[in-house]
């Protein structure tokens, strides 16, 4: 049979029917989204419930430009009249803030990274790794969650009393890596491990990797949300910590920022607001930018906790 009498194979019948169109799937696509009309209301209506969660960090900043006459001004004014530097200036000065603003940011980072390191290999011990009693153990672990910090406060600080940790910053670096950060931190690293295919691992081996390796050239490269979601958590965790710098600090040039803002006092005892809100926005504005940044990793890595268990 030459050449020229070969004819192309026909399509199967339906084929063209049966598969959609791009034209197709884009007025699919057109079909489901809302009409102008609901998106405005839906936007409007999202405005709305914004303004509770929005208006309270709104009063803060602009407070903190005002003088101290016009915080407790009426009506409110929700813009400062005569805006001025002079609380951000009292809030440096009055006591060794940037000093204390450094002792939170490199606490709250260490513990993030050591959080992370010891999280991750436990999670994935629990996750991948096939001995007896794990799950027990395992549920071992999450009772941890359970128990308040005020519970354990006096022993801990009996412990960090014998061994003359007093005052140090030590305290707030190991307890939290060891603490209820790390056991939710552990459970979110999990969870993400569980639904990593076993052929990844499967091919690692056939490959030579030990288990270790495994774990750090194919499991951790791919739990990028889930760390993400466990640094975030951690972070935000260690920069808010109140109760125990409160019990283990006592010298103003170990405060952390949330022990420190409570200094900001006058000669009576109360509290000078405009100045103590000008710290509060030095303090809360760092975290915002780093959460609106990392928002989609954080979400996309609480998500995937929920994929097997």
């Amino acid at each position: 049979m030459s050449p020229e009498t070969l004819t192309p194979l026909a399509p199967a019948p339906g084929g063209d029917r049966d598969a959609p169109s791009s034209a197709t799937r884009t007025d699919g696509r057109r079909r489901r989204r809302l009409p102008r009309p609901g998106r405005v209301a839906l936007f409007l209506t999202l405005c709305v419930l914004s303004v509770p969660f929005v208006f309270p960090t709104w009063w803060m900043v602009t407070t903190s430009f005002k003088p101290i006459s016009q915080v407790f001004a009426f009506p409110p004014s929700l813009w400062p009249q005569d805006a001025s530097l002079q609380p951000y200036r009292d809030a440096l000065t009055l006591q060794p803030f940037a000093q204390q603003y450094w002792n939170s940011l490199y606490i709250a980072v260490l513990v993030t990274l050591g959080t992370i390191v010891f999280s991750s290999m436990a999670g994935y011990a629990f996750a991948r790794v096939r001995f007896p009693g794990a799950d027990a153990l395992f549920v071992v672990v999450l009772l941890g969650l359970l128990v308040p910090a005020e519970v354990t406060i006096v022993p801990l600080f009996q412990l960090v009393n014998r061994f003359g940790l007093i005052d140090t910053h030590w305290p707030l670096i190991v307890i939290p890596m060891l603490g209820a950060p790390s056991v939710l931190a552990t459970f979110i690293m999990r969870q993400f491990f569980l639904a990593l295919p076993s052929e990844l691992e499967d091919a690692g081996r056939m490959d030579g990797l030990s288990r270790f390796a495994i774990y750090r050239r194919i499991a951790m490269p791919l739990a990028r949300p889930a760390v993400a979601a466990v640094a975030i958590f951690t972070f935000l965790h260690s920069w808010n910590l109140f109760l125990e710098p409160l019990v283990f600090l006592s010298s103003k040039e170990m405060f952390t920022l949330p022990q420190a803002l409570t200094q900001y006092v006058d000669a009576y005892g109360g509290p000078i607001w405009n100045v103590q809100l000008a710290a509060t926005t030095m303090t809360v504005v760092p975290v915002l930018v780093v959460f609106v940044l990392a928002q989609r990793q954080f979400v996309q890595g609480l998500a995937h906790t929920g994929l097997k268990g």
